[in-house]
């Protein structure tokens, strides 16, 4: 236990475009598993908070959404909540994906790359506005030669947005401890925000709709794309400890609804197993999980599911 006059405690925002790899960072910096990670790209819907210690200091993690080029209420809504998480914090860092920012230029750059590419873009003009100094992250190092990284960086720090740059690999851990360090030691002196044991601030509702929703997206990820939704609708203590949950899978077409029950609704009951055996795993105790599908072409634009996320329906 730390001496309290020593503690610090704040908030640290990770920004960057979708896929650069802030959940797989805040996963690491925490040790545990608090923001979903899949190979979608844009599966953080709101502020996942992670919460990493570092000796004396607390930094809670801000992990906003991915920020891009909104082009419907729920992108805006996503958007607007990735950089209102930026404004509340005590130190940003921007993550860029190296290789696929280099890979945007060249010949062998992907239509996402070039994205990504973009979305960065539109990051870096938005800090020059805001007049936001911000430190620089380059993820997804491996294997990459280090005279290609430096001059990234170069070109980079010549926006005039940056103040320092750590080159890391969020996935095997390459450089995440000395970005860790610096976190911690932009957090104001004061008492700790949360218990010393505590990794996540999500409400377990919230929580569980995410879990579910990326096993949607392990399992089907190539037919579906990002028209589906999970609303926890029920929450139960049991008298036995356990638990039990009743959760809605919401899709936008009927065409959609048989991708997910799958044939005979096998489909459906591996998703249920594997949201259950997380959840029984993050919980502490027994889950007993029950899925149903709903067809709903309108649920982007439902207020109940943007109130779970915390996100602001009327951006």
């Amino acid at each position: 236990m730390t001496d309290i006059e020593n503690q610090r405690a704040g908030f640290a925002a990770i920004i960057g475009a979708p896929n650069a790899g802030k959940s797989t960072l805040v996963n690491r910096l925490t040790g545990s598993k608090v923001s979903i990670v899949t190979q979608k790209v844009q599966t953080t819907r709101f502020p996942v908070r992670g919460i990493a210690m570092e000796g004396d200091a607390q930094i809670v993690l801000v992990d906003t959404p991915g920020i891009f080029t909104p082009r419907r209420r729920l992108d805006r809504a996503m958007v607007a909540s990735a950089w209102g998480g930026a404004e509340d914090a005590d130190i940003v860092v921007h993550l860029i994906d190296a290789q696929s920012h280099i890979n945007a230029d060249g010949r062998e750059g992907t239509a996402a790359d070039r994205r990504s590419a973009e979305d960065t873009e539109t990051i870096i003009a938005n800090l020059q506005a805001t007049g936001t100094k911000v430190v620089l992250a380059l993820n997804k190092i491996d294997g990459m030669r280090r005279d290609t990284l430096l001059a990234l960086s170069q070109t980079l720090f010549e926006s005039g947005v940056y103040s320092e740059v750590y080159m890391i690999s969020a996935a095997n851990g390459d450089g995440v401890e000395d970005l860790k360090q610096r976190l911690a030691l932009s957090m104001p002196k004061g008492p700790w925000l949360y218990p010393e044991d505590q990794a996540a601030d999500v409400p377990v509702r919230v929580l569980a709709a995410e879990i579910t929703r990326e096993k949607v997206y392990l399992r089907v990820h190539e037919e579906l794309p990002y028209s589906a939704a999970v609303e926890t609708t029920s929450f139960e203590d049991r008298p036995d400890g356990s638990a039990r949950i009743e959760q809605t899978i919401y899709v936008e077409r009927e065409s959609q609804r048989p991708i997910v029950l799958g044939k005979g609704g096998q489909t459906l009951k591996w998703i249920g197993q594997k949201a259950r055996e997380e959840l029984n795993e993050i919980l502490g105790r027994q889950v007993h999980l029950f899925l149903t599908v709903k067809v709903d072409p309108k649920w982007q634009d439902s207020r109940a599911l943007y109130a779970q996320f915390g996100l602001d329906f009327d951006v």
